[in-house]
């Protein structure tokens, strides 16, 4: 019998899941065991699955769990070291030559486990199954107007946190633009017939803010984008791959410019083919930006778990699109779930010989 095995989030600031309780009851109809750990943080409570007929086990206790159980979460795993004997579904940014996406790949590799890495769960034709991308777009999008707002007042961004709802946040925008003094910035987001620049695009909307909207088309030459440059806000929103163009140079903070604010919705500063060019880290929820440059001033914000600052709706939204692929986990070698192996076991091919 396949047994999902759902683990408590252990990095800070992520509240989501990637299963609710009514995916957990039609789970469990459909054959599937279910077990669901306790969590101090998770968005949803855990009683919620008790009651949906999930079995509820301790906090992280998710090593120890039956070696047949496939471990479901969303972000990584403690950077313990420890050989991964289990199947794994979760984010892994490990196929892009990022190093610790190398360290993760070794760890796999040491315990005879498998990634199933939900970027990369994809239907017959390439495209996601399932994607945080708009509520990604919209959060990111929320905290680059943040840092805007701060330059105005002459300082940079302070923290973030995560919100009840889209409505408290909007609530809170609004009001923090119109206390400004001064008129609403212009956009330009690239990437924004995707997921994440729809969001992108519907948050500046909301706020009244002047938006270009950008995707392959304008794209296609290759650059140079002075058009960038114009704009006071910058959204990168597509996924990086081998071919993508530079959009914002190394040079670019010393060249006269009307950008302002860098939002790398993307954000995968160390992956080797990366737009943006002008920083190598990402910014956390406690300082979500990184100033790149300080007359006149550049920032630059990446976090890498944007929707996280709308866990309930983010959360609702990511698993009723991932549903009805775990209702065919009971089959791995086909399918999403084999497509996905095929890109774990060519990664691991891949990798040098020890």
């Amino acid at each position: 019998m396949t047994h999902l095995w759902v683990r408590a989030e252990q990095r800070q600031n992520e509240d989501r899941v990637g299963l609710t309780p009514e995916g957990t009851s039609k789970l469990i109809a459909n054959g599937i065991t279910v077990t669901v750990e306790d969590s101090r943080t998770r968005c949803i409570p855990t009683d919620r699955y008790a009651q949906a007929g999930a079995t509820i086990a301790p906090e992280n206790t998710w090593p120890t769990a039956p070696t047949d159980a496939i471990i479901f979460g969303l972000k990584e795993l403690p950077d313990d070291g420890t050989p991964l004997p289990h199947k794994h579904i979760m984010f892994g940014h490990a196929y892009k030559g990022q190093p610790a996406g190398q360290v993760l790949l070794d760890r796999f590799k040491a315990g005879g486990g498998a990634l199933y890495d939900l970027e990369y769960l994809v239907d017959e034709t390439g495209k996601r199954v399932a994607a945080f991308g708009y509520w990604a777009g919209y959060a990111g999008a929320a905290v680059a107007l943040k840092c805007w707002i701060a330059q105005q007042q002459g300082r940079i961004v302070g923290p973030v946190t995560a919100y009840p709802s889209s409505n408290h946040l909007l609530a809170e925008l609004q009001s923090d633009l119109v206390a400004t003094g001064t008129q609403r910035p212009t956009a330009l987001i690239i990437g924004a017939l995707g997921r994440v620049g729809s969001g992108a695009a519907d948050l500046c909307t909301v706020m009244g803010v002047p938006t270009t909207r950008w995707d392959m088309t304008e794209t296609a030459h290759g650059g140079p984008f002075p058009e960038i440059m114009q704009h006071d806000l910058f959204f990168n929103c597509i996924l990086a791959r081998p071919g993508t163009p530079v959009f914002v140079p190394a040079g670019t903070p010393h060249q006269a410019r009307k950008l302002t604010v860098i939002g790398d919705i993307a954000c995968d500063p160390d992956s080797d083919f990366s737009p943006i060019k002008v920083y190598d880290r990402t910014t956390t929820w406690d300082a979500p930006a990184l100033r790149v440059h300080v007359n006149p001033p550049l920032d630059v914000t990446a976090i890498d778990n944007l929707p996280s600052m709308l866990p309930v709706e983010s959360s609702e939204d990511y698993a009723d699109q991932l549903l009805p692929s775990l209702l065919m986990l009971s089959d791995l070698t086909s399918g999403v779930w084999g497509r996905a192996k095929q890109t774990f076991d060519g990664a691991i091919e891949a990798m040098p010989s020890d």
